[in-house]
């Protein structure tokens, strides 16, 4: 017998480690023991930054403003690294807000930094991804790592429909402010590094989609270079 919870099950018999159902899935003792360490997503989170799911809470994304998942972001340690995108040009996943989808389908040697992200399996969960356009930006409004100023934001970027609550207005100067995360906070134990990140979404044949963790700015780059980052994330329907 096994009870769902938000991110995975609780089963009263154990689970072989080897086994592909062992993701998400805990005996009740388990369950207890990261209950009291504070690891256990047995509600929904409600804090940015909050450990939840394998990682930690970085907020919502949805249709028309109402919220289908949240966002997770993957242990600084574990699910960040420096790559390129991909190693040549040609027709990638455009999509903005299915990182999934997108990132499932660059699964390949052709495509490191999603590559990196599919591979994962961080708190017995295999579902990480690299996210899309607006799932990053999401990540960014609500984790952003530098202080305004001198890190004023970007003001050509930042509309994002897919955000919860949706977003018709790109960034002022002062929106989104640093986060009151403090692991995430430059110079944290979780934080994005200031500088460049992948997001899984072409912009054309030879470039892809990243956002600044210093200004927000997001634009396109090419794909082959290797200076940029990449932190995976995961998915909980609401």
């Amino acid at each position: 017998m096994s009870q769902k919870y938000i991110g995975g099950f609780i089963t009263k018999s154990p689970v072989a480690p080897t086994s592909s159902a062992a993701s998400g899935m805990w005996t009740l003792d388990q369950a207890m023991q990261l209950q009291k360490q504070g690891n256990w997503p047995n509600r929904a989170p409600s804090v940015i930054g909050q450990a939840f799911g394998g990682g930690y809470y970085a907020g919502q994304i949805g249709v028309s403003g109402v919220a289908t998942h949240y966002l997770i972001v993957g242990p600084l340690s574990s699910a960040q690294t420096q790559t390129s995108f991909a190693t040549g040009s040609g027709s990638d996943p455009t999509d903005v807000i299915d990182g999934p989808t997108n990132s499932s389908t660059m699964n390949n040697a052709s495509h490191p930094a999603a590559q990196f992200c599919e591979g994962l399996t961080i708190g017995g969960f295999s579902d990480w991804y690299l996210p899309a356009k607006n799932e990053l930006e999401v990540c960014y409004y609500n984790l952003k790592p530098t202080l305004n100023p001198p890190n004023t934001n970007d003001t050509s970027s930042g509309i994002n429909a897919n955000a919860v609550p949706a977003r018709a207005s790109n960034y002022t100067t002062g929106t989104p402010a640093r986060t009151t995360a403090t692991a995430f906070i430059t110079g944290g134990t979780e934080f994005f590094t200031a500088d460049g990140y992948w997001s899984s979404t072409q912009a054309a044949s030879a470039t892809a989609w990243r956002q600044v963790f210093t200004n927000g700015y997001q634009g396109p780059y090419g794909k082959t270079v290797s200076a940029y980052f990449v932190r995976a994330i995961r998915r909980v329907a609401v």
